[in-house]
Order: C-alpha cells, then sequence, then structure tokens
C-alpha cells in the first residue's frame, strides 16, 4: 500500500559540523549548509545573509601563508594589490581544501566503503566511511560559500575556476598514473587519504588560528577543523585495519604513497601563486616566484606531521617510510 506524502516522516539532514549555536556567526555558516534542506519544509526560513559579518579592514588570508610576503618586489606593491593577492590567497585556500575532499579524501574513503582491499569490514566501519564522505560533501560547501562571501564583500571576481587544481591533486593524479593494478591504485588512494585527513588539521589551523583574519575565513576553517579531529581518528582505524591485513610488497606501496602525499601536502604550490600572480600582472612576477623557489632557508607550508608519525609507529614502520620526518614537526 502506497504511504500517502502526508504521512512520510519528515526528510532531515545528516549530521552536521560541530558548531556552537551561541556563536552567531558559526550559526549563519551552519544554517547555509542546511539551506536545501530547510527547502523541503512546508515553511522556509530566511536565508541567513554572511555578509553581516564581513570586515572590509580585515585580511581576508594570513600574510605568514604568502610565500613572497618578504619579496622586495611584493613589499613595493600597492595596499590595494596586495589586498587582492590576499584576496585570492583565500579563494585558492578553500579551492585546495575543496579539490582535497573531491579528489582525494572522498574516493579514499569510497573504496574503503566497498571493501576495495577484502578486508572484510562491517557494517560500522562501512557505515563511518560513508558518513566520513557525507561530511566531507558539507565540507567542501561551507568553504565555496566562504569565497563567495569574499566575492561579495570585496567585490572582486576572483573564480577559482581560473586556479589550476591544486598541488596535492596534481602529486596524487601523477601516483596514480605510475601504477596500473587495480589493489595498486587503492592502496595510493589509501595513502594519500590517510594522509589528508590526518594532517588537514594542520593545515586548517593555519587559518582558524590567526585571530587578524576575515570572522567568516577564521570561523569556516575553524568548524572544519574541529569536524576533521573526528574524521582523523575514523581514516586512522580503517587505514590501520587495511594495514595489517597487507603483504609487506603492499606495505611498501602504501607507504611510499604516503610519503609522496606528505612531500605535496608540505610544499608550497607556486603553480597556484605563479596563476594568480600573472592574472594579476604583477611585475616581475615570473621572478618572484623563481626567487622563492631557490630560497634554500624556506620553511614548508605544512609542518606539523605528528599524527602520522604517531600513525606509523604504531604500525612499527615508521623508519620504513620514505619521507625525511626532520624537515617536520613530527615528535
Amino acid at each position: 500500500m502506497a504511504v500517502s506524502v502526508e504521512s512520510r516522516p519528515p526528510v532531515t539532514p545528516p549530521d552536521l559540523p560541530v558548531h556552537d549555536p551561541d556563536v552567531p556567526i558559526e550559526s549563519a555558516i551552519i544554517a547555509r549548509l542546511s539551506r536545501n534542506w530547510g527547502r523541503r519544509a512546508s515553511v522556509k526560513r530566511p536565508e541567513p545573509d554572511l555578509a553581516e559579518f564581513f570586515e572590509p579592514d580585515r585580511p581576508d588570508f594570513p600574510e605568514a601563508m604568502i610565500p613572497f610576503r618578504d619579496h622586495p618586489a611584493y613589499r613595493r606593491l600597492p595596499e590595494t594589490t596586495r589586498q587582492r593577492l590576499r584576496a585570492w590567497g583565500w579563494i585558492a585556500f578553500n579551492k585546495n581544501v575543496i579539490d582535497i575532499e573531491q579528489h582525494v579524501v572522498n574516493p579514499g574513503f569510497q573504496a574503503l566503503a566497498e571493501d576495495a582491499f577484502g578486508t572484510g569490514l562491517g557494517d560500522m566501519f562501512t557505515v563511518a566511511a560513508t558518513q566520513a564522505m557525507v561530511d566531507e560533501q558539507y565540507h567542501t560547501l561551507m568553504h565555496f560559500n566562504a569565497s563567495v562571501a569574499t566575492r561579495a564583500g570585496r567585490g572582486w571576481a576572483l573564480s577559482e575556476r581560473d586556479l589550476p587544481l591544486c598541488l596535492k591533486v596534481r602529486s596524487h593524479a601523477r601516483a596514480l598514473d605510475e601504477v596500473s593494478a587495480a589493489r595498486d591504485r587503492a592502496l595510493v588512494g589509501l595513502g594519500y587519504m590517510t594522509v589528508a585527513e590526518i594532517s588537514i588539521n594542520a593545515l586548517l589551523e593555519l587559518v582558524a588560528g590567526d585571530d587578524t583574519v576575515q570572522p567568516i575565513n577564521k570561523t569556516t576553517a575553524d568548524l572544519h577543523s574541529r569536524d576533521e579531529y573526528c574524521h582523523s581518528s575514523v581514516a586512522a582505524e580503517l587505514a590501520t585495519i587495511v594495514f595489517h591485513d597487507l603483504s609487506a610488497t603492499d606495505r611498501t606501496t602504501l607507504l611510499g604513497a604516503m610519503a609522496r602525499a606528505m612531500e605535496a601536502f608540505a610544499a608550497t604550490d607556486f603553480t597556484t601563486w605563479a596563476t594568480i600572480l600573472n592574472r594579476e600582472r604583477v611585475p616581475d612576477a615570473e621572478r618572484i616566484i623563481a626567487d622563492v623557489r631557490a630560497d634554500g632557508n624556506r620553511k614548508r607550508v605544512l609542518q606539523d606531521f605528528r599524527g602520522l608519525r604517531k600513525l606509523t609507529t604504531a604500525w612499527d614502520v615508521v623508519d620504513e617510510v620514505p619521507f625525511d620526518w626532520s624537515t617536520t614537526i613530527s615528535n
């Protein structure tokens, strides 16, 4: 017998990112995420406007995260140009996160949910992997909304479509291209996904921990970071289950992929920054990028890999990972 529309249970959204309902800006960001679910209700609530939280005098992106911030050519630029470059930095940061979620993390969780490694994951872990994929879609929307708010607040186009895929995703694609067997490809994907989920907190905290930037931007990074503390545990548990069932050859493939992923996550994405400088027609753009690339004292963008060192230590293979731990914070 058909169930009438009136008797159907209400459609409810999946769990939203953890947030404090008493903090207006957090509530506004989360409310925008659930707007499509709200439209299914009989009464549509007004959509919250993030514009009221935009502070034009605040930078959109931490100056410390701009790789050429100390270059004389950058310091000579008009403040309006530097302001646009900081805004571009935030757009690129959001695209970086979205690219990772869509091209690295979700495919990795999908492989686990489908038991690509034949480890016989039970319902609990399959549900955990599937829920993580739902969460990542929320994170994608949250970061896209933050870019929309920046474009609206500044009145500048700054389209992420003008930027290349981020360095992490390009590295992931190259690593996949180098293997052909389905199992090896799944292992490479697992390696990159594990690194992404366990290290992305440190990346998000670079913005979330900066009190000088736009409140919307800081809060977006903070909300996402809170969720990822849970995801990192899920990713670590799932990777551990798979790892202990792998052959020596498979373990070597996995650890090699993790090392490549860490190199990509720690590195500066000069391709994206060069694209930004060229789009803004910054004088001496090529020289700026070349000088910074050649700077032997340049620090890595992401330096905190303590979670990954802890994981590989628990696996008793930390010294087998072909990665120089001394170049990062890993103790």
